[in-house]
């Protein structure tokens, strides 16, 4: 959640940061108006506290009926002040759902609009021009059969739509690609993590994913306090839940590997074929604890090891930054990287990163310890390598007329050495 001063002393900056969402001002009023309840219900609740235990001291002096009847009225003080506590906590609850309910103020650089008000920062590498060789490029899907690398026949027949099995060398390159990342992220000083996909509530509350459409597009585990992430941000930003962190360890850097889940309730008709939006893939999370001076830098530390990575697999691409109504509720800032489809003549997500500054920490209780003062920090995420998407690039992008497909140079270690992959013969 925001900084409740910054509610209480820049109420308009709030305002003007919902305007740029595309999203209601309304809530900063119902805040600041929560907010003055609740410390009038605490002002309420101490005065007559206060007076109740002046009372008593009265008592104890009484003597005979006075004291009968001085004790009457304490009874009735202590039930006055038993509601006006009650008061107290109500006005608590609903100050902190309307603060809750104010998603993070976003950066003065980030865009205004919505899905299609991105702007694109910068384009690397350019397309292959497939007509220009003489062929007409096959689609992942085609290729994946071809290669005897995706199955999605048996993928919906075991488990439903958008599920698939990667077999033989769809396999191995998805094995291929989370070493190659990891390798990365190891030399980049990243501590490598293995992240449960099971959470509890508080930690997709903490991050603010519950606050998105009420989480419709989140697997819940019926009658468990547990939900599938669809993100290993979720376990990463709880993984220091309740914990003060020394703040001449940060930057904290993880490079968490995890499967994924998403219901994908809002893609009905939107890529129902092939591997491009399914209901789980395996992912390559950089998770970053930072302090908020240093946030906007290491932001862009993240993105240039998501360039250095799409670069490593020889992909053309484009950085985009996403505008403000297109921003989850806990980010300030994001950046995409979109690599070219071919067979889709556009460029598509592939990786992004977000900062959160102080958003998901304050309410996942983790703060940092500077000198003889605790203070709040930042964390930030980005996607390292997410698998089904990374495969469609370099099956599409590196296909050969016949139907191979080349392995870029870095990858080829990870695949035994392996330089074009070439189709089954059935």
């Amino acid at each position: 959640m925001i900084d409740p001063r910054l509610l209480r002393d820049e109420p308009d900056r709030v305002r003007a940061s919902q305007v740029k969402r595309g999203a209601s001002p309304d809530v900063v009023d119902r805040a600041l108006e929560a907010d003055a309840a609740r410390r009038e219900a605490i002002a309420l609740f101490e005065e007559k506290r206060a007076a109740q235990k002046s009372f008593g001291k009265d008592v104890a002096k009484a003597q005979g009926e006075e004291k009968q009847a001085l004790l009457a009225q304490v009874k009735q003080l202590a039930g006055e002040v038993k509601d006006l506590e009650a008061a107290q906590t109500a006005a608590d609850e609903a100050w902190s759902t309307a603060l809750k309910a104010i998603p993070n103020v976003v950066s003065d650089e980030t865009p205004a609009g919505g899905e299609d008000d991105f702007v694109v920062i910068e384009t690397v590498g350019t397309p292959r021009d497939f007509a220009a060789e003489g062929f007409e490029p096959r689609d992942h899907l085609e290729l994946g059969r071809l290669l005897g690398a995706i199955d999605l026949e048996r993928g919906a027949k075991v488990s439903g739509s958008r599920f698939y099995f990667l077999t033989g060398v769809g396999a191995q390159l998805e094995l291929a690609l989370v070493n190659l990342a990891m390798e990365q992220a190891r030399n980049a000083g990243f501590t490598q993590v293995i992240a449960p996909s099971l959470v509890r509530t508080e930690a997709m509350e903490g991050t603010g994913y519950l606050d998105q459409g009420g989480g419709e597009d989140i697997y819940r585990i019926e009658g468990e306090d547990l939900y599938l992430v669809g993100t290993s941000e979720v376990p990463m930003a709880a993984y220091h839940s309740k914990e003060i962190l020394d703040g001449a360890s940060l930057p904290r850097r993880y490079a968490s590997f995890s499967p994924c889940f998403r219901k994908e309730a809002g893609s009905h008709g939107k890529d129902t074929k092939g591997i491009i939006r399914v209901h789980w893939f395996d992912k390559v999370e950089m998770f970053v604890y930072a302090t908020l001076e240093d946030a906007e830098a290491e932001h862009q530390r993240l993105l240039a090891w998501e360039k250095e990575f799409l670069d490593k697999l020889e992909l053309a691409y484009q950085v985009v930054d996403i505008a403000a109504g297109d921003l989850g509720g806990s980010a300030i800032r994001k950046f995409d990287c979109e690599a070219w489809i071919p067979t889709q003549g556009k460029y598509r997500e592939l990786t992004s990163t977000s900062n959160c500054t102080d958003f998901q920490t304050r309410r996942l209780e983790t703060r940092g310890r500077f000198g003889d003062r605790t203070g709040p920090i930042a964390t930030l995420n980005g996607t390292l390598t997410a698998i089904t998407r990374a495969i469609v690039a370099l099956l599409e992008t590196h296909q050969q007329a016949d139907g191979s497909v080349r392995v870029p140079k870095a990858l080829q270690p990870f695949m035994g050495g392996l330089e074009v992959l070439e189709p089954v013969r059935s």
